[in-house]
Order: C-alpha cells, then sequence, then structure tokens
C-alpha cells in the first residue's frame, strides 16, 4: 500500500496495527469499543484520533497515546 508522506494516523494503524494482526474493521473496532464507522472514519483519513482514541490504541497495540497524537499533528 502507497502511503502518504507523512502517513495519517490512520494508515500507519491499517498497516502497520491492523493488516499484520490480520484484523479486519468490525474486529478491531469491537476490540477498541468503538463504532464501525468511528473507526472506519479514521482508517480512511475522514476522521482524526481523539485523545480518547489515542489512548485505546495506546492499551490495544502497546505503544504511547502521545504517539499517536504527535502523528495527528504532522
Amino acid at each position: 500500500m502507497l502511503m502518504h508522506n507523512p502517513p495519517s494516523p490512520g494508515e500507519i494503524l491499517k498497516t502497520l496495527c491492523l493488516e499484520p494482526l490480520n484484523l479486519t474493521v468490525t474486529h478491531a473496532a469491537k476490540a477498541l469499543g468503538v463504532s464501525r464507522k468511528t473507526l472506519s472514519a479514521i482508517l480512511n483519513g475522514h476522521a482524526g484520533i481523539s485523545p480518547e482514541m489515542a489512548v485505546c490504541l495506546s492499551i490495544a497495540f502497546d505503544t504511547t497515546a502521545e504517539s499517536w497524537l504527535n502523528q495527528q499533528v504532522q
């Protein structure tokens, strides 16, 4: 998959987190406690990552919330 430069947080989430684990949007959304529509909007670059979502992603993928928020700023 071709990424933008710099890639959006949604592109990173999809390419580095969901795809390697073979997670569907539906399963990932359920695990994160968000709607499929919300996660899909993030993955497709139609919505940003909120501080709350950054915390959920940091817990789910053993990262930091700050890293997700920094990607959002860029």
